[in-house]
């Protein structure tokens, strides 16, 4: 039985998880509350942060997990994407593992791991695992993608977003109505109490599989400015309602294009992933639909939703098994392709 140990840095959280024949023994996250301030995540100040927890996280996965370093397998780390200096915090640390212990280097793709959080077992075993093919819905802050998965190792891209992604959406949605960063929560937890047909947003007409959210952006932004003359508390009197009309909007433009991509495919075992994919709104009319459309459904527990380790341990421990390991002189990207 294989062991890994899972390093994800890509952006402002640091993690490090231990997997074990598909069993996740540890999962730990270190958030960085300091970007709160600037109202996004700031670059520089996410690779010292990073810096500062590396150490204590990895310590802290190890002993969660009732092992050391000598019994780690194979290291794996967060190649692309993500801010350059955050991945190479993680990136440089895995090196320095793998060569002190002279154990396998594995490269992840951060949003192929979203995906693969779906294969994560429980501990009472594969109930809830979907099986191949399916289709995923990946929704991050950075990305959003329909993913076409043959085996944990062969995927295909069908269509992403042409602009903004559903993640940013949201965040940028939020800061339009005044809310603190990360915004995308708190719409999520104001559109629970409010009605989501209350306002109509556009939905884009974009061919394919492929999104688009600049336009809606836009679309509420001028809608909150011309309200807003008219009445300077709208936003304030009617939070819970604009809230509930984006995401409502949102979730419509990730189901539709999925729903499309399932009735071209002829696939019927859909997954979502991503940080988004913790939105309560987008899972309960994810599951709406597939009750409606006959779909085997799956979404990841919620603590392997949002950046973390456990699905980059349980991608190195495919890679692994499959010999894809890499050299020393691997180097991390800002973009890297899926």
């Amino acid at each position: 039985m294989p062991t890994i140990l899972g390093i994800e840095s890509s952006c402002d959280e640091t993690a490090a998880a231990v997997c074990q024949d598909r069993l996740i023994l540890s999962n730990i996250i270190a958030s960085q509350d300091i970007h709160k301030a600037y109202g996004g995540v700031v670059t520089e100040l996410a690779s010292r942060a990073h810096l500062q927890a590396i150490v204590p996280v990895v310590d802290q996965a190890l002993q969660a997990a009732n092992t050391g370093l000598g019994d780690i397998d194979a290291f794996a780390f967060t190649a692309a994407p993500g801010l350059i200096g955050a991945l190479l915090v993680g990136a440089e640390f895995a090196k320095s593992l793998a060569l002190a212990y002279d154990k396998p280097l594995i490269a992840v793709h951060h949003m192929q791991a979203h995906v693969l959080a779906n294969l994560i077992l429980s501990p009472a075993g594969a109930a809830g695992v979907p099986s191949f093919p399916f289709l995923c819905l990946t929704v991050s802050g950075g990305h959003t993608q329909i993913v076409l998965c043959k085996s944990p190792l062969d995927m295909e891209v069908l269509g992403q977003t042409l602009d903004d992604a559903a993640g940013e959406a949201f965040d940028k949605s939020a800061k339009i109505l005044g809310l603190p960063y990360p915004g995308g929560p708190l719409i999520d937890r104001y559109a629970q109490e409010g009605q989501p047909e209350r306002f109509k947003f556009p939905e884009p007409k974009i061919d394919g599989f492929n999104f688009s959210f600049s336009g809606l952006k836009t679309a509420i932004l001028y809608f909150v400015r011309d309200e807003t003359l008219k009445n300077p508390h709208f936003v304030t009197e009617n939070l819970a309602d604009i809230c509930a009309s984006v995401q409502a909007r949102i979730v419509s433009i990730l189901l539709n294009k999925l729903k499309l991509a399932a009735s071209k495919t002829g696939i019927k075992t859909i997954c979502i992933a991503g940080g988004v994919s913790a939105n309560k709104g987008l899972r309960t009319a994810f599951a709406r639909m597939g009750l409606e459309l006959g779909w085997k459904t799956f979404i990841p527990p919620f603590e392997y939703c949002t950046d973390n380790a456990a699905m980059i341990a349980i991608t190195g421990l495919y890679k692994f098994q499959a010999g894809q390991w890499e050299d020393l002189a691997v180097v991390p990207s800002a973009r890297g392709i899926f």
